[in-house]
C-alpha cells in the first residue's frame, strides 16, 4: 500500500462494503500515520479524500473512528475540520467573555460570580455578541440577559 498510495485508496473505496474493508482502512490509516512524517501534506490529503468519499457508510464512520485531525478540505465538515472550528469557536467566546466582562469593569458595573461564570460559560457567539453590546448600556449585570430564554421564567406561577 505503501508503494502506490492512490491504488491502496481506491481500493479502500472499492471493498468499502466487503468484510475486507475495515483491514484495509486500518493498513491505509497506518500507512498514512507513518507518511505524516515524511510527507504531511500528501498524507492530510489522502486522510480527507477518504473521509469525504466515504462519507456517513459504514466504512465512513470507521475511518473517522481512526483518525482525527484538521481538514484539508475546508468547509466540508469533516471531523478535524469540525474539532478545528469548534475550538476557533470557543476561543472567540472566551475572548467575547472577556470582553464583555472589561467594559462591566471600566463601567464600574459589579458582576456576580453567578453573571461572571454565565457569561464565561458562553459559547454561542451570536448571544456572546448581544450581551457584548448591551453592557455598553446596562445598568446592572444581570440587565445583559434581559429577554434571553434562560431569563424567562419556567414556572407558570412566576408569570
Amino acid at each position: 500500500m505503501a508503494k502506490n498510495l492512490p491504488l491502496a485508496v481506491l481500493s479502500a473505496l472499492a471493498h468499502a462494503r466487503s468484510r475486507d474493508g475495515d483491514v484495509i482502512l486500518e493498513v491505509i490509516g497506518a500507512v498514512l500515520q507513518e507518511m505524516r512524517q515524511t510527507d504531511p501534506d500528501t498524507a492530510e490529503y489522502f486522510f480527507d479524500f477518504l473521509e469525504l468519499t466515504l462519507g456517513k457508510t459504514p466504512a465512513g464512520k470507521k475511518w473517522k473512528d481512526i483518525m482525527s485531525f484538521v481538514s484539508y478540505f475546508p468547509g466540508r465538515g469533516t471531523v478535524r475540520e469540525t474539532a478545528y472550528l469548534e475550538g476557533e469557536a470557543k476561543g472567540k467566546a472566551k475572548g467575547g467573555g472577556k470582553g464583555i466582562l472589561l467594559v462591566l469593569e471600566v463601567r464600574g458595573i459589579s458582576v456576580p460570580d453567578d453573571v461572571r461564570e454565565r457569561i464565561t460559560t458562553c459559547t454561542d457567539l451570536d448571544r456572546i455578541d448581544t450581551w457584548l453590546e448591551r453592557s455598553r448600556t446596562v445598568a446592572c449585570a444581570e440587565d445583559l440577559f434581559a429577554g434571553d430564554p434562560e431569563s424567562v421564567p419556567s414556572d407558570p406561577e412566576q408569570g
